[in-house]
């Protein structure tokens, strides 16, 4: 009896084309395109948690997925509202959704993100109450909460449905209506984190009413932020609003708040790069020096104000470069003041001849650059609601920036006295 033997055709190698390199075993790459969507949606509300608005209810139980929750809370936000924790127990009663386990309160500001404790915290209470991709983390509170909660939700089973609800100003119109979640490390703000978007962001005017002067204020410079790069009548309004907006006018912050979002909301939509994969970041004008402010100043200065004079700072570079007109640049620094918004930081003069020196402000670009890799992109400002991108900075004229902005201050702060009689 004989064996008999398959007589298939043997693999052929395919050939390797000139300039290509071979393939491992002469096989070729497999390549795939895979395509992305996300959806989400900012609302606007009031009296989120009273048990007669369905707006929490609909985007929970419209999901089809568990509606069991875990609650997380800036403890600032539970100071100031006392019978939050109450209304929100009766509110997920009433509404079906299950609470996962004790809610848990936050120190609110930059520490939340500083301290790896707060992260363990929430990953601990998240592993106990059996989390999982089809449940809910929902977090109330100030920016900075809403970052590390993000982070966790984020990372946790590689992706918890996250739900926002800002708190404040600068949450509302700006750092919770994005796609980040981060937290702080190595001494670098947002050394951590990832790009992954929430379920929605619920706004409620409710909370505003509690923040503190400066907290309010704070907010305001993202809206100029955004109008100075992307939309020049937006900038107007905020010029014309500025005495009804330090008053703590709460239509005219609405206003500004919403379509501060919307901006923010349509550049990540439409922007071509919403996880910045390449080197771009025209969202960030004036944070290269804000987030290098923020370290110097150990977080005495809030995000805002940074920012404000981050803007400030390259306005004036703007000018000093010709890109800006006097005026324009006038106008900018003016509003920003108008606004009660600062300027000029003592800081900003430290090590401006040791660029290299980790603690000189200059050396915040170099942070900036790293933080995404491969080229140096600022956005500077041609005019009003008109941002361009450049790929280098005179440190020379970043130094005569920051006497110009100094100069500037102290003569709104001690305008010439008329000689006049």
């Amino acid at each position: 009896m004989t064996n008999s033997r398959s007589t298939s055709a043997p693999l052929r190698t395919p050939p390797v084309q000139a300039g290509q390199p071979p393939a491992a075993a002469g096989l070729p790459p497999i390549q795939q395109h895979v395509r992305l969507t996300f959806d989400y949606a900012v609302h606007f509300t009031r009296g989120l948690f009273d048990v007669e608005n369905p707006l929490l209810h609909d985007v929970i139980h419209s999901s089809n997925a568990d509606p069991r929750a875990l609650f997380v809370i800036d403890a600032g936000v539970a100071d100031a509202h006392p019978n939050l924790l109450g209304s929100l127990e009766a509110y997920c009663q009433k509404h079906d959704i299950e609470l996962a386990g004790p809610t848990l309160l936050i120190p609110g500001g930059e520490q939340s993100k500083n301290n790896p404790r707060h992260l363990n915290t929430l990953y601990d209470a998240i592993h106990a109450v059996r989390l999982c991709r089809h449940s809910f983390l929902v977090v109330i509170g100030g920016g900075a909460v809403i970052d590390l909660a993000g982070y966790a939700a984020a990372t946790a089973h590689r992706g918890i449905r996250l739900i926002r609800v800002p708190t404040t100003v600068l949450a509302q119109n700006d750092s919770a209506v994005g796609v980040k979640n981060s937290v702080n490390a190595f001494g670098r703000k947002n050394f951590l984190g990832t790009f992954a978007p929430p379920v929605a962001v619920l706004n409620d005017s409710n909370f505003l009413a509690t923040l503190a002067d400066r907290d309010w204020v704070a907010g305001i410079s993202e809206g100029i932020k955004v109008s100075l790069i992307k939309d020049a009548p937006f900038f107007d309004a905020i010029e014309r609003n500025a005495p009804l907006l330090v008053q703590r006018d709460t239509p005219a912050m609405l206003q500004l708040i919403h379509r501060c979002a919307q901006l923010h909301v349509e550049h990540i939509g439409t922007g071509g790069d919403p996880f910045e994969s390449g080197s771009s970041r025209p969202l960030d004008f004036g944070h290269w020096a804000a987030h290098k402010l923020e370290q110097m100043t150990d977080h005495r200065l809030r995000h805002g104000e940074a920012v404000s004079i981050g803007m400030a700072l390259d306005a004036t570079y703007s000018h000093q470069a010709g890109l800006l007109s006097e005026l324009d640049w006038r106008r900018v620094l003016t509003v920003l003041s108008n606004c009660s918004l600062p300027i000029y930081a003592p800081e900003l003069e430290r090590g401006l001849d040791s660029p290299a020196d980790f603690n000189s402000i200059l050396h915040g670009l170099e942070e900036f650059r790293e933080h995404l890799g491969g080229q140096l992109t600022i956005t500077l400002l041609k005019g009003i609601g008109q941002g361009i991108e450049v790929h280098a900075m005179d440190v020379e004229r970043v130094r005569s920036s920051v006497a110009a902005l100094r100069e500037f201050t102290h003569q709104t702060e001690h305008p010439t006295q008329s000689s006049a009689a």
